[in-house]
């Protein structure tokens, strides 16, 4: 039996009625997702995000230590020769971070377009909404959580679009558990971080040329 090459979709408006289908490709859509190049995925994006400014005074840093604390022989106390040694109180710092670590990761792009597919594939049997099109004349909060409530999206959600608008992005921004992205920066970490990905129409195309 050949295998279904498409995957049958309700596209809905902003009121939450069905207004036509839509056919998904199975290859972005309805694969077997990878575990493991989404983890690697998540691993990526997540060490990415890392500034990496911790830094630490190493001895010639820290300040003081100009003259031997006491002579060498006679105290009956340990020899000290600065008051910077890593050992004392206000020394410096032994291995400690220099500000120049570097966290940075890297997947390769046909294992990242995998781990895409494989998140977008999980989403499709389980969260996903296609719309036909997010419009919003102002800026309104109220009116943004109106349409996610008639979407039937009230928890964590993913909204991609085509092109950002900056009234439905600037609607979406006192919404906490909302993230607004266009289609071409999706990443698998904010597909795994969601309980619904809402997407237009458009937007699926451009991702399914994009990863094909």
């Amino acid at each position: 039996m050949a295998e279904k090459k498409t995957i049958s979709a309700k596209v809905l408006n902003q009121a939450g009625e069905e207004v036509s289908k839509i056919s998904l490709k199975a290859d972005v859509w309805g694969i077997e997702p990878n575990k493991q190049v989404m983890f690697d995925a998540v691993q990526v994006y997540q060490s990415n995000l890392r500034q990496a400014t911790a830094k630490t005074k190493v001895r010639h840093e820290v300040s003081g230590g100009g003259k031997k604390p006491w002579r060498q022989k006679g105290t009956g106390r340990a020899r000290a020769g600065s008051s910077r040694s890593p050992i004392w109180v206000g020394g410096g710092t032994v291995f400690g971070p220099d500000g120049t670590q570097n966290f940075k990761l890297s997947q390769n792009k046909s294992a990242h377009r995998l781990a895409l597919k494989s998140a977008l594939s999980m989403k499709a049997k389980k969260g996903l909404t296609v719309v036909d099109k997010l419009e919003i004349k102002n800026i309104k909060t109220k009116e943004f959580r109106a349409i996610l409530t008639a979407l039937k999206a009230d928890t964590k959600v993913l909204v991609v679009v085509s092109e950002l608008e900056m009234n439905l992005l600037a609607s979406a921004n006192n919404i906490n558990w909302v993230k607004v992205v266009p289609s071409d920066n999706v990443s698998v970490y904010d597909l795994m971080n969601v309980d619904t990905v809402v997407i237009e129409k458009e937007a699926v195309k451009e991702l399914e040329e994009a990863l094909a």
